[in-house]
C-alpha cells in the first residue's frame, strides 16, 4: 500500500528551487534525493503544507510565499562582529551559514553578509527572506519515521542509520 505523506514520515524527494525568474538557489536534481522528517520543521511551512497528502510519483511546482518560506525581510543593519570572535580555523566568506549561540545559550543562525579588514558584519535573516520560492518537486519515497528519527526531530537516511 502506498503511504501519503503526514506527520511522521520520512519523505524522500528531488527538487529544484527557484526564485525570480530561471534563476536557480538550489537543486537535489543529479544527486542524492533530500530527506526531511514531515511536521519535525524541517522544510519551509509553504512546501510542507503543499506536499501533505501527496504520494511517491507526485511531481509539481510549488509557490511559496515568502511569509511561508524565510519569512518577510525585515529591514535591520547587520551586526558588525570582530573577527578574532570566531575560530581561527574558520574560513569566513560571504554567503556562507554560521552557528552563534544566542542570549539563551541556544544555537543561533547567521549569515555572513560582508568582510572588512578585521570585522565580520553578520545578519540573522536567511538569504531568501522577503523572496517568493518556487520548488519544482518530484516525491520519490514516503516511509515511518523510526521511534530515533521522531525524537530527534530528523531522519537518519533511507535505511533510518545515522550516527551523530
Amino acid at each position: 500500500m502506498t503511504q501519503s505523506i503526514a506527520d511522521g514520515k520520512v519523505v524522500s524527494l528531488h527538487y529544484t528551487l527557484r526564485t525570480k525568474g530561471d534563476d536557480i538557489v538550489e537543486s537535489s536534481v543529479g544527486g542524492e534525493p533530500m530527506l526531511y522528517l514531515h511536521g519535525a520543521s524541517n522544510i519551509v511551512p509553504g512546501l510542507e503544507k503543499a506536499l501533505t497528502g501527496q504520494a511517491p510519483g507526485y511531481k509539481g511546482i510549488v509557490t511559496v510565499a515568502a511569509a511561508e518560506g524565510y519569512g518577510e525581510r525585515v529591514e535591520v543593519p547587520p551586526q558588525s562582529v570582530p573577527r578574532s570572535a570566531f575560530p581561527a580555523h574558520v574560513e569566513l566568506e560571504v554567503g556562507i551559514s554560521l552557528l552563534a549561540r544566542g542570549p539563551n545559550n541556544q544555537q543561533v543562525p547567521i549569515w555572513v553578509v560582508a568582510l572588512e579588514d578585521d570585522k565580520v558584519l553578520v545578519e540573522s535573516q536567511h538569504p531568501l527572506a522577503g523572496s517568493t520560492l518556487h520548488f519544482d518537486v518530484e516525491v520519490l519515497t514516503v516511509r515511518d519515521a523510526t521511534q530515533e528519527e521522531l525524537v530527534h526531530g530528523h531522519p537518519h537516511g533511507d535505511d533510518g542509520h545515522h550516527h551523530h
